[in-house]
């Protein structure tokens, strides 16, 4: 009833900082009579050397876990990144359930493609522009304020706020140094101001299950930076926006950041592969681990009923 050669109802929590969200996680599995085990992607490799390829995971013998919760995936080098991945699809490869899978990080984590895939799927996302060269950037720069617009300059790879650039004026442009080279430039959206708030929606399986607001008074939204957080009702437009975006990129959960502009329209901002949900849970309660983990002991079932 699981993959061939896994332990059967023991899963692999893949996190270098266990902190509140491994115990959690762990605590709400093992209610479910899931043990779980706490494992860096670090510590994981590839052994190629005999007659089936193997991924090697701690503390589990050769064998492969009934499942894998991905939590987080440490930066490093090129190399060091694309291994680590390359662990995850693997998994994938031999069976095992991966929540989310390799494909899906791969596609929340980079800004560009999740851009590029939320406006292939005609959702509602910023107009965005990502390049290389300072000439072009400008160049882009230039049209976007000449129209009385304004810009974001994001890190391609980033998170909680970090590194983000409000672009009004191209002396702004000129004064940063993209990082490794790339532009990743977005039309700031004009919100009723101040405070400013945009929200996250946790969606799982599809299905948008809670949200909260997150409201500060710099642009700059994130719990991580100080927004105040609240929980607010999932309305119509903001549960067909975000399970769009979900669907997208295809993920098994996400937490997708939503904007609602000065005219009432609402915006996808972000969708997160590996959010973290401490500041939901405070707010909206303990239903939000425990939406998660049945999305990830949903998944375990599905695969034990083909095997």
């Amino acid at each position: 009833m699981t993959a061939p050669g896994a332990t059967p109802r023991r899963v692999v929590i893949f996190t270098d900082d266990p902190g509140w969200h491994g115990r959690v996680l762990c605590r709400a599995l093992a209610q479910r009579q899931v043990s779980a085990s706490l494992v860096s992607l670090k510590d994981c490799y590839l052994d190629l050397s005999g007659a089936r390829p193997q991924v090697i995971i701690p503390g589990f013998a050769g064998l492969v876990p009934a499942g894998v919760f991905v939590r987080g995936v440490p930066g490093g080098t090129l190399e060091e990144v694309i291994l680590r991945l390359d662990l995850l699809h693997a998994l994938d490869h031999l069976g095992v359930p991966v929540y989310n899978q390799g494909r899906a990080i791969e596609r929340t984590v980079d800004k560009a493609l999740t851009s590029f895939l939320l406006l292939a799927a005609g959702i509602a996302t910023p107009r965005t522009w990502v390049l290389e060269g300072r000439a072009r950037a400008r160049e882009v720069a230039a049209k976007v304020l000449a129209g009385g617009g304004s810009l974001v300059l994001k890190p391609l790879f980033g998170s909680q706020g970090e590194g983000l650039q409000r672009i009004t004026q191209l002396a702004e442009l000129d004064a940063h140094t993209p990082v490794n080279g790339v532009f990743y430039l977005q039309t700031f959206i004009e919100r009723p101001s101040p405070p400013y708030r945009d929200y996250r929606v946790l969606v799982v399986a599809g299905v948008a299950r809670y949200a909260m607001s997150r409201t500060s008074a710099h642009w700059i939204t994130n719990r991580a930076l100080g927004a105040v957080c609240a929980a607010t009702p999932l309305l119509p437009a903001m549960r067909d926006l975000a399970q769009a975006a979900s669907a997208a990129v295809q993920t098994d959960y996400a937490g997708v950041d939503l904007l609602q502009d000065a005219h009432g329209r609402w915006w996808v901002g972000e969708v997160n592969g590996v959010p973290a949900w401490w500041g939901l849970q405070e707010v909206c309660g303990e239903g939000v681990t425990a939406a998660i983990v049945e999305g990830f002991c949903a998944r375990l079932a599905a695969r034990a009923a083909r095997a």
